[in-house]
Formats: structure tokens, sequence, C-alpha cells
């Protein structure tokens, strides 16, 4: 009986890792149309009775203002090109600060945002960080920053139903996310991380400031390279 068990968990083992290691190697070329969150989401408008809204268009990085990714690593994650997935001392301060009852804050870098969206589902459960970790690495491994870049700022949510850099650029701005200029593309990362609550077609005081901060911080920081 322990033979068998031991050989079950095996082979379950050996599924696991065999299949999410060829669902990476195919997302590293096939887009990513729907991810977990959208579909989670969908359903959540439906249980609240609404009509479920989902507007995303894929677009490949050359077809995104290099704005972009200069602002979404301003906002989001400043040594995103230097990090293997982690940034380390930001995890070790949010813990630092939580343990002295301050607001809980994110320390997620974009790769780690990335895997979540695309492979998981929501939540704050050891399993699921555990499963992010492991997602990350593999991610940063297959993948590389420019592939993690383009499916990032194609899959992360930017507003209610609103779904990748194409979609709000096109709705908010009136653009294709090709010509996102510099002070709208800080715009857009400064509704993040909570571009449900934070409407870049209308921002606020706060959100012209943080306009600002990032469009600042955007010309200090490593430029993403370009798209070959």
């Amino acid at each position: 009986m322990i033979q068998w068990t031991l050989r079950w968990l095996r082979n379950i083992a050996i599924f696991f890792f065999v299949s999410t290691i060829i669902m990476v190697v195919v997302l590293k070329y096939v887009p990513v149309y729907v991810t977990p969150l959208m579909l989670t989401r969908c359903v959540e408008q439906m249980m609240d009775g609404e009509a479920p809204t989902l507007k995303h268009q894929w677009v490949p990085l050359t077809q995104i203002s290099h704005n972009a990714p200069q602002a979404v690593m301003a906002s989001e994650d400043n040594l995103f090109l230097r990090h293997n997935g982690f940034d380390f001392e930001q995890i070790y301060k949010a813990r630092i600060e939580a343990m002295k009852g301050k607001r809980e804050r994110g320390a997620s870098t974009i790769t780690q945002q990335t895997a979540k969206n695309v492979f998981l589902w929501n939540g704050h459960s050891w399993v699921r960080k555990g499963l992010e970790a492991y997602f990350t690495v593999l991610i940063e491994m297959i993948w590389g920053k420019q592939r993690i870049m383009e499916v990032y700022l194609n899959s992360i949510e930017m507003g209610r139903g609103i779904y990748g850099i194409e979609a709000v650029a096109q709705l908010h701005f009136g653009v294709p996310a090709s010509e996102l200029s510099k002070r709208q593309a800080a715009l857009v990362a400064a509704t993040l991380p909570n571009p449900r609550e934070r409407n870049s077609a209308q921002p606020t005081p706060y959100l012209i400031k943080r306009r600002g901060q990032i469009v600042d911080l955007m010309g200090k920081i490593d430029r993403f390279p370009e798209v070959e």
C-alpha cells in the first residue's frame, strides 16, 4: 500500500512538472487571450446581476509604445530588468512594515504579477503563493524579460472589465497602444494596483500627482530594451 501511494504521488508530481513546463513553453509563443482573472471577474459580474464585460485585445510588444513598459516599471517594479523574478529587499521591507502594524503593501514584481495573472487564481493562501513562486522562476527562465513584459501589458487588469494596454489606450485616450504618450502611459500606470477604483479616464488629484512622480522616475530607471 505504501509503495503504491508513493508511486501515485511520484506520477502526480511528474505530471505536474511536465505539464506546467510545457504550458509555459507554449505560452512563450502563443498570445494569452484569456486569464483566470478575466473569467473570475465575468462570473462576479453575473453573480451581481450584471452582463459580463471583457474588453481585451492582444497586441505584440512591437505595437506598444515604449512609454508603457517604462511607466509600469517606474510605478510597479523599478528593478525589473535587474532581478530574477523576486525583489527580496522590497519583500523584507513589506514584512517589517506589517510586523510594525503598518498597512500591508504589495511587494510583488512584474514577473510575479504576470505569473499570478496568467496561471493562478486570486487568493492569499500559502499554496497559491508557492505556485506563484514556482511559475515566477519558470517564466524568468523560459520567457525572458521582453516576453514577460509583453504578457504583463496584455493581461493586466486596467479598469472595470478592461484588460491590457491596447484596450485601455483605445477606451480612455482614443489612441492605439503604439501611440501612448509618456503622460498617458504614466497615468495608466498610476492606477495600478487598484485599476477598478482608480480611473485613468477621469483622474483624481491623487492620480495626477502620481502621474508626475512616475514621469519623473521613468527617466531615472533602467531603460527597457527596444524590441528587435
